[in-house]
């Protein structure tokens, strides 16, 4: 995905720093983005010895080579071992770990301590930053009170409110917009992703979001479940409950219980924008539909099932029974067109 095409504001704003960098900067944003890989790419032209013109590595010279194979002595990524090249899980080993860890942190103590390539800039990249307990954030915070000189942390972040006040302030903060959605789905649909602008809308305008739901292979569970909420009061909760339950164990792991109430809270989001004569934002092709729906529920209904499902979510993560946990969610939905 082209994150430079896609946010080249921001890729600007970047490289208007180049000439005096703070310490630290937080790139902020909704999941989805490309803001690991703009943070990743501004790393690389920072540790490039000729970059372009428009402040991208050129991707030939030595610095370049040690970047990309993953080995640049000057570069460092803390991330946790569930989002690495190597995360595959054996059976009979402990899964990775979806956190930072403090010792993953306290490791920078001798990235410090060691000269830098051509005394040159030494980075460390944290993606995601809120993947750390308190221990770890504490152990990071004292690293970024007192900075080794010549030192860059690029952080980022989907949910900055998660992180400690102390950490935010003292990083120069550069939000990361969502792009504008004919840009994004161009761009999406130069890769070759079919029907671009629907998963842009399914993933709230996220090109990130919206390649991994293509390509994830959930057009089928979205499009059932779309027909069974367009039912309405006809909504039939215990088979709609069976049919979810059966993909999300078919899936393997690739279909949670939480993304079943994430797309049921973005249409609960579209019926409410319709009964107030605003276009849907989710289900594009639902939109009539939607629409016919909205009018059938009052208004004060549709805001307190918004609230019933943000407690499902939240439930989501460890039900006791997934099928009564749906069947739950499904009747919670027929009920908002009781007479």
């Amino acid at each position: 995905m082209n994150v430079i095409e896609l946010h080249s504001r921001i890729w600007l704003s970047l490289q208007e720093r180049r000439q005096r960098l703070p310490h630290a900067l937080l790139l902020v944003g909704q999941k989805g983005l490309g803001k690991f890989d703009l943070a990743r790419r501004f790393a690389a032209s920072l540790l490039c010895e000729s970059p372009r013109p428009d402040g991208l590595a050129c991707g030939s010279c030595l610095a370049c080579n040690w970047f990309e194979q993953g080995n640049h002595p000057d570069f460092r990524l803390l991330q946790p071992d569930a989002l690495g090249d190597e995360a595959e899980i054996d059976e009979g080993k402990r899964k990775p770990s979806q956190q930072i860890t403090i010792d993953q942190v306290r490791s920078l103590d001798e990235f410090f301590n060691v000269g830098t390539h051509r005394g040159g800039l030494r980075i460390v990249l944290v993606n995601p930053t809120e993947a750390m307990n308190r221990s770890t954030a504490n152990s990071l915070l004292k690293t970024l009170e007192e900075p080794a000189p010549g030192t860059l942390f690029l952080m980022v972040s989907s949910e900055p409110m998660r992180l400690l006040p102390t950490i935010r302030s003292r990083c120069q903060v550069v939000p990361v917009p969502v792009p504008p959605s004919k840009l994004a789905a161009r761009i999406l649909a130069d890769e070759g992703l079919e029907q671009a602008e629907r998963w842009l809308a399914l993933a709230g305008g996220a090109p990130g979001l919206a390649l991994g739901l293509a390509e994830s292979g959930q057009s089928a569970w979205l499009d059932l479940l779309a027909r069974r909420l367009a039912a309405g009061r006809t909504t039939d909760p215990l088979a709609t409950a069976a049919e979810l339950e059966k993909a999300v164990k078919d899936s393997k792991g690739k279909l949670q219980l939480k993304q079943v109430v994430e797309a049921l809270q973005k249409w609960l989001v579209d019926l409410t924008l319709s009964r107030n004569g605003l276009p849907v934002r989710y289900f594009l092709q639902q939109q009539a539909t939607i629409s016919g729906l909205a009018d059938m529920i009052p208004p004060a209904r549709l805001i307190q099932s918004y609230r019933v499902a943000i407690n499902r979510r939240q439930e989501a993560e460890q039900p006791l029974n997934a099928r009564l946990f749906l069947e739950g969610l499904f009747l919670d939905y027929r009920a908002l067109f009781a007479n």
